[in-house]
């Protein structure tokens, strides 16, 4: 939890997928929001503050869940948090215009006996498509406060803060569900009999009587090693009389079913929305792929244009002032010439260098927001699903895909929410080959250097092609390692929504302070490691051969040579690319802007490059081994040293072929 402020509250938001859930903690919170990871797990976990009234209250976003079952890590940790840290609030936030999937999860919290304020989020929506909701008549079966929102519209925000803080001093919903009289007996039954055990423990009997008769492992794992075995024995008796949990699952249904019947009205004839009209040329089955692949080639022309063409001169420039001003001041401090050295070559020309490339990232992340925010990316799933099983893979493997284009950290995490290990195995396998954000700087300094006048085409070919060596070597996977059918692939698809500013601008900044708190943490060290062995031993000439550097460089240069770029710098710059990507340029330009006093990096780089071996060298970082991040996540996610081995070693096998080839074919070809 965060520490530091006097806080009154702790106030959980929890909800489906695309309920706009994410909307309203940006809503609420701002700027003033902390991500990390839940304890224990990989799991993204964000906090943020909220001010109301003079007021502050801690918000946390829970993981967007169907359910609260044990099935993935995802509901685990928002169960165990609602469970176990025991929230002041639990704002559910539920899609209006699909209540009776949302209000599934509604019950499992009123199950769970904690304090509810239901956001009855899209209420404009609602309204659009002439569905007519009784909110008092909602609160009334639910035993609840019910809030109508539209966290994209900012409506309704401040009533449902003001009702959730007033409903602190409130009496937690008394609203029960009954599950048929035999049921409703066995979980009086256990709930008395594991009272004793639990009395003093966050995990209400009641509840865990309730998940028992579900079959859910973990609560009877738990109940195994709290009880004595003659309540475990008496567990399992009456566990073992039926399967309970379908029944359950039913009446859950009969109740929102209920409700829904007495509070909310449809319209008779139910008219294709404007979603539904625009799917129909998006998801066509012909046209929609190329629709897809023409948008994205679109916002890789934008992005090079004005990230590299508009931005990124002023802030190149800008950085060429720094380092001359800051250089001027310490020749005149007389400052010690090895620190003079280190700040102008290792910290301006080597962090620097990738700090340069930040307006481009800014761009594309502002274009992958809209996507994204539009509900367009979803469809892009759907688009891939065929293609996808055609190469025996699961559909929602594009989905870890695309977000690998951000960090293949989170891409690798994604494919947890994959059902059966064969998919997922074969998803965690293949992401590291998609194009992270981390690998934008590297061809963007080759493609300025090379291909000023195909930025785009080069960039959107280097993504494609990265893509199909996933694919590819996902259909390799799936005939040898893991053999066995996929899953069958089930995804809802949002309706459209405009994009809001602020929730575009909050998931760039979100993606880029993470990039530049790498380039202040992570590169700045690798940089100064490898300043540290440039200049060493003592006496020989900084950035050359001789160095330390130099040496370790040298040991690995002849294996690249057939690739084109067999140098030493060229070698250091992929080794260091092993611990982060952006270490590449960054390495680079410490060791040809520090061997040439005053040069810049394109022009050096020009100097050391041919176009074809640039082409070769920006193959082999696309497709080599992924960062020491990505390793350690495979390796975390399949609990295997291993796989994660494996990863690191076959991929680097890819991109060393990969590069050979284009060099080689290229050369033959005449280019050069």
């Amino acid at each position: 939890m965060m520490k530091g402020v006097d806080l009154m509250a702790v106030i959980a938001l929890a909800g489906n997928p695309n309920c706009g859930k994410t909307t309203l903690f940006n809503a609420l919170t701002g700027t003033r929001q902390h991500v990390g990871n839940w304890p224990g797990v990989t799991v993204e976990k964000k906090e943020g503050i909220l001010k109301f009234d003079g007021e502050e209250h801690v918000i946390v976003d829970l993981p967007g869940t169907y359910s609260l079952g044990a099935y993935s890590e995802d509901e685990m940790v928002a169960r165990n948090f609602i469970v176990e840290e025991k929230p002041d609030v639990v704002i559910n936030v539920v899609d209006a215009t699909n209540l009776e999937r949302n209000l599934y999860l509604t019950t499992q919290l009123i199950e769970m006996g904690v304090n509810v304020v239901l956001a009855l989020n899209m209420i404009d929506e609602v309204k659009e498509k002439n569905i007519i909701i009784d909110t008092k008549e909602l609160s009334n079966k639910l035993g609840i406060i019910v809030i109508p929102t539209s966290a994209a519209k900012k409506q309704g925000i401040d009533d449902l803060i003001e009702k959730a803080i007033e409903s602190l001093n409130n009496d937690k919903p008394t609203t029960s569900i009954s599950y048929g009289s035999d049921i409703d007996n066995q979980i009086e039954h256990l709930a008395s009999l594991l009272d004793g055990s639990f009395k003093k423990t966050s995990y209400p009997p009641h509840w865990i009587a309730l998940k028992l008769l579900e079959g859910d492992e973990y609560i009877y794992k738990l109940v195994s090693e709290k009880c004595s075995p003659e309540i475990v024995k008496e567990v399992d008796r009456v566990i073992s009389k039926g399967d309970f949990g379908i029944l359950i699952v039913d009446k859950r249904y009969e109740f929102i079913g209920d409700i829904i019947s007495k509070s909310v009205i449809k319209p008779d004839l139910e008219l294709d929305s404007t979603s539904d009209k625009i799917d129909k040329i998006l998801t066509h089955k012909w046209f929609g792929l190329p629709i897809f692949a023409i948008i994205m080639f679109v916002i890789y022309q934008l992005t090079f244009y004005i990230g590299e063409d508009v931005l990124g001169e002023l802030v190149g420039t800008g950085l060429e002032l720094l380092g001359e001003n800051i250089n001027a001041i310490l020749v005149k401090a007389n400052a010690p010439e090895l620190l003079t050295a280190f700040i102008s070559d290792g910290l301006i020309g080597g962090v620097g260098a990738v700090v340069e490339f930040v307006p481009l990232i800014m761009v594309m992340y502002i274009f992958i927001g809209i996507l994204e925010d539009s509900g367009y990316m979803a469809r892009a799933a759907y688009v891939m699903d065929n293609i996808m099983r055609a190469l025996g893979l699961h559909g929602k493997t594009f989905i870890s895909m695309l977000i690998g284009t951000g960090c293949n950290v989170p891409g690798v995490m994604a494919t947890r929410t994959l059902d059966n290990k064969k998919d997922r195995m074969i998803a965690m396998l293949i992401n590291p080959f998609i194009s992270c954000g981390a690998r934008l700087p590297i061809y963007l300094l080759f493609i300025s250097a090379f291909f000023p006048e195909h930025g785009g085409i080069i960039l959107f070919s280097l993504y494609i092609i990265g893509f199909l060596v996933a694919i590819l070597m996902g259909k390799l996977f799936s005939k040898t390692l893991f053999k066995g059918e996929s899953s069958d692939f089930i995804m809802e698809l949002p309706p459209y929504r405009i994009p809001t500013l602020e929730g575009v601008l909050l998931n760039m900044w979100d993606k880029v302070s993470s990039f530049l708190k790498r380039a202040g943490t992570t590169i700045l060290a690798i940089v100064t490691g490898l300043w540290i062995l440039s200049v060493l031993p003592l006496g020989v000439e900084p950035y050359s051969q001789a160095s330390l550097l130099g040496r370790i460089g040298a040991l690995f240069a002849p294996i690249f040579k057939p690739a084109g770029f067999g140098t030493w710098k060229a070698s250091v710059s992929l080794i260091a690319g092993v611990a982060a990507k952006e270490a590449v340029v960054a390495t680079l330009g410490m060791v040809y802007v520090g061997a040439a006093e005053g040069a810049n990096l394109v022009t050096a780089i020009q100097q050391a490059f041919t176009p074809l071996s640039a082409l070769s060298f920006m193959i082999m970082t696309l497709l080599y081994t992924p960062c020491a991040g990505v390793i350690a996540t495979i390796k975390k996610e399949t609990n295997s040293t291993k796989w994660a081995l494996f990863t690191a070693l076959y991929t680097l096998a890819i991109g060393w072929l990969g590069a050979v080839l284009v060099f080689q074919i290229g050369s033959l070809l005449g280019f050069s």
